[in-house]
């Protein structure tokens, strides 16, 4: 068997370079620069109040209480028809212009309003209210660099300076493929003796739609090698890369590792990992193929080990895998020492800290207990008994608001 940690840089290896392509701001959320992106204008543009008030000089504030004359109300969106002078005020909505003259804004909750004046009650120290033109980011400013991910707080930033186009490796399109006679829509009723509904390829969408990413559902394919070669190299033309569920495994009826090692570079390896030991990949005519195991729990953790981290390599990304943190474990457990196994385990607060406790049956066609798991307990090679209070490492595929 190849370990784990080798199988999942032989994959890293044999995907293709990101490919950077142009696109307009609004449509790059969640991708990843491919260019160092620089101001073009400065925010905010202009001197502006950031509260509600009174723009004013501070040297007339020497003494207060104090009245000064309020000569003009200038709103956002408007600009005052003149300046302060010695002894006056304008008053100020939170984001419009500062007025020449002013350097200093007292907001409303410290004035007293009358008619053609306003009293002075306290004394705000010198610039108090007053946004700078170019505070936030100047003009030629670097704004963000290559590799980092585009999310929506970025894209407010982007509209702010005026960016209206980015350099970004653009999204990957993934074709799926389920596999097998055995194999029928989720729609079928009844099932005829024999026939299991497809959860493999509607997790699989779902993962990638999670990713961000456009799944092309390529449908169910059954047990015939002529169906499967047409399939697997139509999918393989058609998008960026290809995955595929069930038939890796060492039985005479499955036919997928046959048709793919006919089709391309296709290696099929016994991973030292549990669940899902056997997994193929290799490329066809360049379009890299994951070929993942058939029962759904290895499905999902062959993806997240191996498909997941490769798609988003293509994509540019620099943080492919999964966080990982320390927890307790609640309970005791057993595994293969010769391999990594991942549990699917709920992570709950404990009394000193997070604690893991298995999710339910750890099977790898028992799919419910994934959907209730936050996190994969990862128990290493050489590893067979732990205690409940033993420390574990936890991979998190999801974080808890309760």
């Amino acid at each position: 068997m190849i370990p784990l940690a080798e199988a999942r840089a032989l994959v890293l290896a044999g995907v293709p370079a990101p490919q950077a392509t142009e696109v307009p701001v609004a449509g790059s959320l969640g991708l990843v620069l491919a260019s160092d992106v620089r101001s073009p204008s400065m925010v905010p543009p202009f001197d502006n109040s950031a509260m509600d008030g009174y723009a004013v000089r501070f040297e007339d504030l020497a003494h207060v209480p104090c009245v000064l004359t309020v000569s003009e109300d200038v709103a956002a969106g408007h600009v005052a028809t003149g300046g302060v002078e010695q002894g006056t005020a304008i008053k100020i909505m939170t984001g419009a212009p500062l007025p020449a003259g002013a350097d200093t804004v007292v907001r409303v909750e410290d004035t007293v309003p009358a008619d053609g004046s306003v009293e002075i009650l306290a004394r705000p120290g010198p610039g108090t209210a007053v946004r700078r033109a170019g505070g936030d980011v100047a003009v030629g400013a670097p704004v963000f660099e290559s590799g980092e991910v585009l999310t929506a707080r970025h894209l407010g930033v982007l509209a702010a300076v005026g960016v209206e186009r980015v350099q970004v490796y653009r999204p990957v399109r993934v074709a799926v493929v389920s596999t097998g006679d055995e194999v029928v829509a989720p729609s079928i009723r009844p099932l005829a003796p024999g026939h299991i509904r497809d959860s493999n390829r509607p997790m699989l969408i779902g993962l990638l739609a999670e990713m961000g990413l456009e799944a092309i559902d390529y449908g169910i394919v059954g047990d015939d090698a002529d169906a499967l070669r047409d399939t697997f190299a139509r999918a393989a033309t058609e998008c960026d890369a290809v995955i595929t569920s069930g038939g890796v495994s060492m039985g005479e009826y499955d036919l997928v590792k046959r048709v793919l090692t006919e089709l391309g570079g296709i290696e099929l390896w016994k991973v030292a990992m549990q669940p899902a030991k056997p997994f193929a990949f290799g490329a066809i005519g360049g379009t890299p193929l994951f070929g993942l195991p058939g029962n759904p729990v290895s499905v999902f953790v062959a993806f997240e080990q191996f498909a997941r981290p490769a798609i988003l390599t293509m994509m540019g990304h620099t943080s492919i895998l999964r966080p990982r943190i320390e927890a307790t474990l609640a309970e005791d457990v057993s595994t293969d020492p010769e391999k990594t196994v991942f549990l699917r385990v709920v992570v709950e607060a404990g009394p000193s800290g997070r604690m893991a406790r298995l999710a339910g049956g750890q099977a790898s066609n028992i799919l419910s207990a994934t959907a209730r798991a936050d996190a994969f307990a990862v128990i290493p090679i050489g590893v067979s008994d732990m205690s409940a209070g033993d420390t574990v490492e936890l991979e998190m595929f999801r974080w808890s608001n309760e």
